[in-house]
């Protein structure tokens, strides 16, 4: 089965088309207008995958798209403004120019679907939460599903033994405290705005704030997009780009400086609280665009959790490229980098929903 995997951001998107050896067979990247035109440049699939960043309670699982799962996806799409509705567009795209190509929906969700009930579960009143299904759900699932397994891989290890946090930072950025192979706390919430500071998220805030500017004037789109648009690092320092932050913050740029560290303190507060989840760390894996390439926040995340035994070699980590061990001699928990490779983890939903019975 050749699948074609469809990961779409809040303004481009990436398409692979993997072999039935999960073999690259080719890829496009650029907007998601372009996307009709990106598909003719592929050779067609026999299936594709469309990741989703938000499955609700509905979805704990890939499904095969049709008619009553794309109106219920379509309904979810206030939940992660950013990203629903490009993956409603792709999946609108695809079943246009790829007639008779079964579609699958894989979901960031669906990996916390294991969450305990003390972790999923907000201290609000129960009407509310059983009138609006408010509840933690987590994200980026199908980028910790992957690292775990291939964290495993690296170690030659079952992951099932291993207690681990996995750090997926990049534009939007979440841990996981992963135990017996399975998602039991994650940072982001019933939306992606919980957490940790992001490129233009602002992460776990009081809530009273947004409900004093909206009495102060503010409307609820103001706010709405504030927070989702113009907070996290943009907020903070101008841009959201950490690399551009990084040549800032080299200048000795003082906002830059100061959301770096604004940046670290809510990281390693929610790292320890991972940690803390499970009892203690044996592995403390990066992925994700900054994850992977920025060394920096890798060692200064380690030097920040020394006290649980983590430590990484400085030229390791300088030189990681691709998938990675970094960890110092005799420290003894193992830090990983993994190269994000959602595509795969996609692939392997398709495989599942369409295996002959």
């Amino acid at each position: 089965m050749r699948v074609l995997t469809v990961n779409p951001g809040s303004s481009s998107l990436k398409l692979s088309v993997l072999d039935d050896d999960d073999a690259l067979v080719a890829e496009e990247s650029g907007a998601r207008e372009e996307l009709a035109d990106l598909l003719a440049e592929l050779p067609r699939p026999d299936a594709a995958g469309v990741r989703f960043v938000h499955g609700g309670a509905d979805f704990t699982g890939p499904v095969l798209v049709d008619g009553p799962v794309t109106e219920r996806l379509r309904e979810l799409a206030d939940l992660a403004p950013l990203h629903q509705p490009a993956s409603l567009h792709a999946l609108a795209e695809i079943t246009g120019t790829l007639p008779g190509v079964p579609a699958v929906a894989c979901f960031d969700t669906a990996f916390h679907a294991t969450l305990p009930d003390e972790a999923a579960t907000y201290a609000l009143p129960r009407h509310w939460r059983d009138r609006f299904g408010l509840r933690r759900f987590g994200f980026h699932g199908l980028s910790f599903a992957y690292a775990v397994r291939r964290a495993g891989e690296l170690l030659g290890a079952d992951p099932a033994v291993l207690r681990m946090v996995v750090c997926h930072l990049g534009s939007g950025a979440s841990l996981a405290a992963v135990a017996g192979g399975r998602s039991v706390d994650t940072t982001m919430g019933f939306t992606p705005l919980e957490g940790l500071v992001m490129a233009s998220r602002a992460g776990s805030i009081d809530p009273g704030i947004p409900l004093w500017l909206m009495k102060h004037g503010l409307t609820l789109d103001e706010v709405g997009d504030g927070l989702e648009r113009d907070s996290g690092l943009r907020g903070l320092a101008g841009t959201g780009d950490m690399r551009e932050l990084r040549r800032l913050a080299e200048d000795r740029d003082v906002p830059a400086l100061a959301a770096l560290d604004v940046y670290h303190h809510r990281l390693r507060a929610c790292a320890a609280a991972m940690a803390a989840t499970l009892g203690g760390l044996d592995v403390l894996v990066f992925t994700g665009g900054v994850g992977e390439h920025d060394p920096s926040i890798r060692l200064r995340l380690a030097s920040d959790l020394a006290f649980l035994g983590v430590a990484v070699d400085p030229d390791r980590n300088a030189g990681a490229r691709g998938d990675s061990d970094v960890t110092a001699d005799g420290a003894s928990v193992r830090t990983l980098v993994v190269a994000a490779r959602e595509d795969l983890e996609i692939a392997a939903d398709v495989r599942r929903v369409l295996a002959p019975r």
